[in-house]
């Protein structure tokens, strides 16, 4: 696979990263499009191996995301500012804290956010909980998925 191709492979997967954050964008599956496509012009096994676990992971998130309340983050839908916070604090956890970082990244993120808006630490707590009890817990679980397979992707590229 050439350079190029590659660079699309990775474009699409950025476009499905951001789309997790964009209501009506279907993120998850443009990253797993984009393994898809990778693994289909790779001969090699190991884009076949990282195809796999995108599927079983992305199946997994499902189930988890429909486990969780069917809840939405807003009734007119969820802030920009928002879920750019988070989803900017959950990529510089993740790679400053490799992979288990995304995690308190968007809270920092979402906390950070509620903080500017409402200026109080309590406020600013209690938004975060609202806000992970109302959907983000959901938004949250999908992008983690995608930066896991992304990361692999990227770990395949470079070193496989």
């Amino acid at each position: 696979m050439g350079a190029w191709d590659l660079l699309l492979v990775g474009l699409v997967l950025l476009l499905g990263l951001c789309g997790v954050l964009l209501p009506g964008v279907p993120g998850s599956w443009l990253v797993w499009a984009a393994v898809l496509w990778w693994a289909l012009k790779d001969p090699r096994p190991v884009a076949w191996w990282v195809l796999v676990g995108a599927t079983v992971v992305l199946f997994l998130s499902q189930v988890v995301r429909w486990a969780l309340p069917p809840r939405r983050l807003r009734s007119g839908g969820p802030d920009g500012r928002l879920l750019a916070y988070a989803g900017w604090g959950s990529f510089l956890g993740f790679v400053l804290l490799p992979v288990v970082g995304a995690v308190p990244g968007f809270l920092a993120g979402v906390y950070l956010r509620e903080r500017l808006r409402l200026g109080r630490r309590r406020e600013a707590l209690a938004a975060l909980r609202t806000v992970m009890r109302s959907g983000g817990s959901s938004v949250l679980t999908e992008l983690f998925t995608c930066q896991l397979i992304a990361a692999a992707w990227l770990g395949a590229v470079i070193w496989g």
